[in-house]
């Protein structure tokens, strides 16, 4: 067994950093995945999605050899000291997590997996399932020695390779001390804060972590709609908030957009699951659930109502990924405007800066692309900042309000200057600002 040899399971975000970093971190990393199409670009330095510094520390490890790619999962496994479960785990259409692609990756591993070996869970799974996974490999593997690990990601698109490197803290979660002292050996460079714990309390960990912070976006939210209500300021509120040493000036207490990606609803949804499966009744995390499906129609809802009364509606969205800083479009709430728009048989254009226009051909019969964010406002009766760019802000506005056919500015990001785009002469909008949504602009 090389001692060195780490093997890198799936190769999409999560995996491609992991096995970026810790190469960058001296070990000998083979990341391993079915798509061979994938591991053909990780080998020529080209990620499969837009992370920042990324393509930058893929090209060093390359050059290194202490990185390299491939689609055979004997050849990855074989004689690896530890092995990585990096699957980004995948969720369907109403949040709800499918796991079946690593327990079929564990049971085609088995066979591989030598003594002494560390499996390592760091993708996101619900409670109970790393000792499920130990049991599939028990069944192919009884007399093997080996060890199982949950190590929760917390990396966040785009922001990822700075959160592996300097992590504000880790969670190591073994049932033996021998593997815990495995996983520490793996990650003793790292600088952190290191929690030992047992698996099904690193499991649970992740999920209250992102309940915690889907509860307060949730509860932002909540608090900024009631200021649309009584012209009160959101911003402000919650900048009052962030000043109470029981907050945290970081809560993610902002108004705008609800949650999005699937990461925190995948969360809530196996939380929610959880508590249906042992007889509790989970009555807040429902609520938060609630509270954030309703955010994006209430949204929708007030875009609608400042456009104007005549037929051929054009609404130009800024941005399509679910956050700036990543290119993905999983579960992006500029996906879920724009298909709420059209099925009202409003036309979409929009623009992204890091977007592909390849990744948006299941959704052309929603949306139009342009190159360019001038395009999305030319004769366009509303624009819509979704996605926080921080180019958006140094757009020119007042060259957009000259091309847009009518001077809507929908901003539920909460990031520009209501007061000189007024002067401007656009009908702005944001959430939670005091500022409830105005009459229909005139069909002239």
């Amino acid at each position: 067994m090389d001692t060195d040899k780490v093997c890198v399971l799936g190769l999409w975000h999560l995996g491609s950093v992991s096995a970026a970093c810790l190469a960058d971190l001296g070990y000998q990393v083979v990341g391993v995945d079915r798509d061979a199409a994938r591991v053909q670009a990780l080998n020529a330095g080209r990620p499969p999605l837009y992370e920042p510094g990324l393509e930058e520390l893929l090209a060093r490890g390359l050059t290194s050899g202490r990185l390299r790619f491939s689609a055979d999962m004997e050849q990855g496994v074989a004689g690896a000291r530890y092995v990585l479960m990096a699957y980004d785990t995948p969720v369907n259409e109403h949040d709800e997590i499918d796991l079946s692609e690593i327990f079929t990756v564990v049971e085609e591993t088995a066979p591989f997996l030598e003594n002494g070996t560390t499996l390592i869970v760091s993708s996101q799974v619900p409670v109970g399932t790393c000792e499920r996974l130990a049991a599939t490999v028990r069944r192919a593997r009884s007399s093997l020695d080996f060890g199982i690990a949950c190590v929760p990601e917390n990396l966040r698109l785009g922001q990822a390779i700075a959160r592996f490197m300097r992590p504000e803290f880790l969670v190591f979660g073994a049932n033996d001390d021998v593997t815990h002292e495995h996983v520490e050996q793996l990650l003793a460079a790292i600088d952190a804060p290191k929690l030992r714990v047992d698996l099904p309390t690193a499991e649970m960990t992740k999920h209250a972590l992102n309940a915690y912070l889907a509860t307060a976006i949730s509860f932002g939210n909540e608090i900024a709609n009631l200021c649309d209500e009584v012209g009160a300021d959101a911003l402000k509120v919650t900048q009052a908030l962030c000043l109470d040493s029981r907050v945290s000036p970081r809560a993610p207490l902002n108004p705008g957009l609800g949650f999005a990606g699937g990461t925190l609803a995948r969360d809530m949804k196996a939380l929610c699951a959880l508590a249906s499966e042992n007889g509790y009744e989970a009555s807040l995390l429902h609520a938060v659930l609630s509270v954030n499906e309703r955010q994006n129609r209430m949204i929708a809802a007030r875009l609608v109502q400042l456009l104007p009364a005549r037929p051929g509606l054009t609404v130009g969205l800024l941005g399509l990924t679910y956050k700036a800083g990543t290119s993905t479009l999983r579960r992006s709430p500029g996906l879920e405007l724009a298909a709420t728009l059209a099925a009202e048989g409003i036309r979409v254009k929009a623009y992204d800066p890091k977007v592909e226009p390849a990744d948006l051909q299941p959704y052309l019969d929603i949306l139009s692309f342009c190159h360019d964010p001038y395009l999305v406002a030319d004769a366009s009766d509303a624009v819509v900042l979704v996605t926080d760019w921080p180019e958006f802000r140094q757009l020119d506005f007042a060259r957009m309000r000259t091309l847009m056919r009518s001077p809507v500015l929908l901003d539920p990001q909460n990031v520009l200057d209501a007061d000189s785009l007024a002067e401007m002469g656009f009908i702005y909008q944001a959430v939670g600002r005091g500022r409830r949504p105005q009459a229909q602009v005139a069909s002239a």
